[in-house]
């Protein structure tokens, strides 16, 4: 089956709204689901709908009307997360679940949602957004990476459960992309003390992942790698976008774990 109708979440801006625009380019109907309902360029095959992936009821209510619209839904793909800052120490517990709580659970709650359509017609595919941060961990992104692991872990179990289903299951791990979750960024209690011990890490340790970001590149290369992938026969279980970010994966997965560290820790703190 061809891909034709596609649920996207965190579709209002950066990453999610330039794969809505590249899916809706190729001739697919897009429902980019977001908080607010809108998108920042509207286009003729995207079509803006609420959607807070933290309501497991409301995520149902989504796909439920986008089959009653279309008669079919063919792909899901799960792009909403946040990001908080900050080292592990002094983190609150509910500043640590509010960012798996959208990034991993809003996801698995979508998924799910979808799953039941997917099944019964037999074809579906799902794409998770992770982050190269899911395997080259760094410091004070200590949640971020969690729960982009979990998620990228969870996409793979689900990969090999769905075996012969005709669901398949791809994760893109971005690297650095200039967008707006860099302003967006939340800090944790602790990363606002002036008196943490971790200030001076901290300020140099931000100040490198943001100036990466805002020279990142741009959102349409992940969107790029979305469409490459609902195109194909068989989606690839992991992408890397971009042979440098490859090539760092390769390097910190070949090398001793302490050795990795050393050199993350190295660059960023």
């Amino acid at each position: 089956m061809e891909v034709k109708v596609v649920l996207l979440t965190g579709g209002s801006s950066g990453i999610g709204a330039a794969t809505a625009h590249m899916l809706a380019s190729a001739g697919m109907k897009v429902y980019a689901g977001s908080r607010r309902g809108t998108i920042d360029t509207p286009q003729e095959g995207i079509v803006p709908v609420k959607l807070d992936v933290n309501d497991a009821a409301a995520t149902e209510a989504v796909v439920a009307d986008i089959l009653s619209r279309e008669g079919r839904l063919d792909a899901v793909v799960c792009n909403a997360g946040n990001g908080i800052f900050g080292p592990v120490e002094g983190t609150l517990e509910e500043e640590a679940r509010t960012q798996f709580e959208t990034t991993y659970f809003g996801s698995f709650k979508t998924i799910q949602a979808c799953l039941p359509i997917f099944r019964k017609q037999g074809f579906g595919r799902i794409i998770t957004i992770t982050s190269v941060m899911a395997i080259l961990q760094l410091p004070f992104q200590g949640f971020y990476s969690s729960a982009k692991a979990a998620l990228l872990s969870l996409s793979q179990s689900l990969s090999m459960e769905l075996k012969g289903s005709g669901i398949q299951c791809c994760s893109i791990l971005p690297g650095d992309v200039a967008t707006g979750f860099t302003q967006a960024r939340r800090k944790n209690k602790c990363a606002e003390d002036p008196a943490s011990p971790y200030k001076d890490a901290m300020k140099k340790n931000l100040a490198k992942i943001e100036k990466d970001e805002l020279g990142g590149m741009s959102p349409d290369v992940i969107a790029r790698a979305v469409l490459r992938q609902l195109r194909k026969k068989h989606m690839r279980v992991r992408v890397i976008p971009r042979i440098d970010y490859k090539a760092v994966a390769l390097l910190v997965r070949i090398l001793p774990a302490s050795w990795a560290l050393a050199l993350l820790n190295a660059l960023y703190s």
